[in-house]
């Protein structure tokens, strides 16, 4: 009897391992890139528009479809379309490492975050049907500190590849990584789905969202090039506009909806996927800007662009799991709403730096950024998470990580806005092509403060309202095992 407790004790350990392996490769795909835009834009004679597509065409798919993702993954088998996505992202890796111009590249790019939203609430409800509410949290820590631990590998191993080979060897990376996460998955996972009522697959919300947040992005991105007030910019932020408030009707009407509304009157749920709304919003923007700014303005190498990013992802490797095993025990809401302004403090730094800032300064912004972000996100995700039951764990992750990463492609082109009206105002003033940038530079990392601080405030006042959720079938004495 002890040998077989032991045995499925370990066992609920390699199935977090086996999905860590494919996660891995989402995240450090999301960071290895950064370090190479610069390199990318030389290669491939990349606008700046299109290189942030080649970034915000992998995250807007990625956010778009991961809804999705998660009602396909609770439905046909999380195991299945875990896998599924891996073959799709290995593929597309391939792809992208042999693409040779702008537009198949971002095509592979996208095609990327297809396989990306499919293995991506897997790997969350895999993890939240696997792990007792008790261990859920120390999982899910694990879980973050592994997406950290590509994090930090990723500039690092961007810059090197990059200097040393050659940018395509970024995407090739990926190719045995997901070969070794398909073998795992078929060896450690167990096979689980949604049972409590027949789904399908919700084709008129997934094309109003996918439409709405593209007709954003693009109004977002491409408003510098044709003017705001153009008539292509004009009609795109009114088909985003017509989108995605049919989006919100046809969710609320739709009998088997790919979104359910119904989970955010839950407040700690809301107020989670709110954070991590705003994260991506700060966030993503910011890693896009920063590589730039280090290599363009500080003309720092690819290596030590990539080596400047350490302090703040070992601090999340180190820290994240311990924030996430605290927040078990004392609740989310100190964690996210102390995590969320530290990090606003650090975009505020980043909002003063210049063309003359060294390592020295650049070092307290990328400490308390590593530091603050610890502390913010496993506690997120498990308050996120602990407020749904585990049958809808897929959806509830999708919604999640698809609030993340449509967040980050909306903060791309956000920021990006900024950027381009900042270096167009300083350029007519006369200034220099770097002191534009930086003067760009300066207004998005400000902004990206407020919305940071704007999380923070989030935090403070929905977290306290997260609780662990269970079945209905359990025992009234498992079904609130832990105030989040």
């Amino acid at each position: 009897m002890k040998a077989r407790i032991f045995a499925e004790e370990n066992k609920k350990w390699w199935t977090l391992a086996a999905v860590s392996f494919g996660l891995f490769m989402i995240m450090l795909d999301n960071t290895i890139v950064n370090v190479a835009l610069p390199t990318l834009q030389k290669s491939l004679h990349l606008k700046v528009s299109e290189l942030e597509w080649v970034v915000t065409g992998y995250a807007l798919t990625f956010g778009a479809l991961m809804l999705t993702g998660g009602k396909l993954a609770d439905l046909y088998g999380r195991r299945l379309i875990f896998v599924v996505g891996l073959v799709i992202f290995t593929l597309s890796s391939l792809g992208c490492g042999l693409a040779g111009s702008a537009s198949v590249l971002i095509g592979a790019r996208v095609v990327q975050g297809v396989g990306a939203a499919l293995m991506n609430p897997s790997t969350l409800s895999i993890i939240t049907v696997t792990f007792p509410p008790r261990q859920r949290g120390t999982a899910i820590g694990i879980w973050a500190g592994v997406s950290a631990l590509a994090l930090a590998i990723g500039p690092l191993a961007g810059g090197v590849i990059t200097e040393h080979i050659n940018w395509n060897w970024i995407f090739y990376i990926n190719v045995p990584i997901g070969a070794i996460a398909i073998v795992a998955a078929f060896a450690f996972i167990e096979e689980s789905r949604d049972t409590s009522l027949v789904q399908r697959p919700d084709v008129p919300g997934l094309f109003s969202s996918a439409l709405g947040l593209f007709a954003l992005s693009y109004a977002l991105i491409e408003a510098n090039t044709y003017g705001w007030t153009s008539g292509r910019i004009l009609g795109s932020f009114a088909v985003a506009v017509v989108s995605l408030v049919s989006f919100v009707l046809l969710e609320r009407h739709q009998r088997l909806p790919m979104l359910d509304l119904s989970l955010f009157r839950n407040r700690g749920f809301s107020g989670a996927n709110g954070v991590m709304l705003l994260v991506g919003l700060a966030m993503f923007g910011v890693f896009f800007y920063v590589s730039l700014y280090l290599q363009q303005v500080l003309n720092y190498s690819p290596i030590q662009a990539g080596a400047s990013f350490l302090p703040w992802t070992l601090l999340i490797i180190l820290l994240a799991p311990q924030a996430g095993r605290l927040s078990d025990r004392f609740g989310p809401r100190p964690f996210v709403s102390s995590g969320m302004a530290i990090v606003a403090v650090s975009l505020f730094l980043f909002s003063r730096m210049n063309a003359h800032t060294t390592w020295w300064g650049l070092l307290p912004a990328m400490i308390l950024g590593g530091a603050g972000m610890a502390a913010a996100m496993a506690p997120t995700t498990a308050a996120a998470m602990a407020s749904v039951r585990p049958e809808k764990a897929g959806v509830g992750s999708a919604v999640l990580n698809s609030m993340r990463q449509v967040g980050g492609s909306l903060g791309i082109a956000i920021m990006g806005a900024i950027v381009a009206s900042g270096i167009s105002s300083s350029l007519a003033s006369g200034h220099s092509k770097s002191d534009a940038f930086v003067s760009g530079f300066q207004h998005a990392t400000t902004v990206a403060a407020i919305i940071a601080l704007a999380g923070a405030v989030i935090a403070a006042t929905t977290l306290q309202h997260a609780r662990h959720r269970e079945p209905a079938t359990e025992s009234s004495t498992t079904s609130v095992t832990e105030a989040a």
